[in-house]
């Protein structure tokens, strides 16, 4: 049986590594996929370009997607952003700060204000919030605002969770370790990331369609009970006290 039969879910950040694996992981578990992202292209049953900080641009998303397809029954809000110059609280700029903020969590917000309706109107759906294992644990390499963006999806998605939890929604966070993606490749010099991967157990950073996987299962009636949590993504990581050598 596909987990995901029957249902249509929308995508964001659909042109990126785990939004790809998202998009192919999704169709091959039965689900028409609805990929979206400020540019690029993806193979989906529609994909949408659209600005996802703009409220007017994220309402018009779900608009289309229910008038072509007649409902929405996953929200997979994947969608943001890394970038060089976030590091220390006392060296990143407000414009900076600020950037991360809008396009890794405004954009998660306005996704579930403009798409949670249409969940409703459905009889009921699951959402997913991208957040990260920063989201709960602290490093001393920082990413101050990309750090600040994704606690505050886990909580999002917490709140959230509560309030329809009797209306048939569930929302759950996928907190992902570091992710072997093009991105990771431009933020981190070879020895930053060796830096990072002493405290990975398995030895190596996540590949994008594992990311993928756990966000399918969460998406899927199979997760019926998971509501409220993160869902923790990361090799190990955040278990870990001292990793294997070699």
């Amino acid at each position: 049986m596909q987990y995901l039969s029957d249902k249509v879910a929308v995508i964001t950040g659909a042109a990126g590594a785990i939004g790809r694996e998202a998009l192919a992981v999704f169709r091959r578990e039965g689900a028409t996929v609805v990929g979206v992202d400020i540019h690029g292209d993806a193979d989906a049953d529609l994909f949408l370009t659209a600005d996802l900080t703009d409220e007017a641009q994220v309402a018009g998303v779900y608009r289309r997607v229910a008038a072509e397809f007649g409902r929405v029954d996953v929200l997979f809000n994947n969608a943001g952003i890394a970038v060089p110059d976030d590091g220390s609280v006392l060296d990143t700029s407000v414009d900076v700060f600020e950037h991360v903020l809008r396009a890794n969590l405004l954009s998660v917000f306005l996704c579930c204000k403009h798409g949670i309706p249409h969940l409703l109107t459905a009889g009921g759906g699951a959402v997913v919030n991208t957040a990260s294992l920063v989201a709960s644990m602290g490093s001393a390499v920082s990413q101050i605002a990309y750090t600040a963006s994704k606690g505050a999806v886990l909580s999002l998605s917490r709140e959230i969770a509560v309030e329809f939890a009797r209306r048939g929604i569930r929302v759950n966070a996928i907190s992902p370790g570091p992710v072997e993606t093009p991105l990771l490749a431009t933020l981190f010099s070879p020895e930053q990331k060796e830096r990072r991967l002493v405290h990975v157990p398995p030895g190596r950073f996540a590949r994008p369609h594992e990311i993928a996987e756990a966000a399918a299962f969460l998406a899927s009636d199979a997760a019926s009970y998971v509501n409220g949590t993160e869902f923790r993504v990361d090799g190990g990581i955040t278990a870990a006290y001292v990793t294997p050598e070699g």
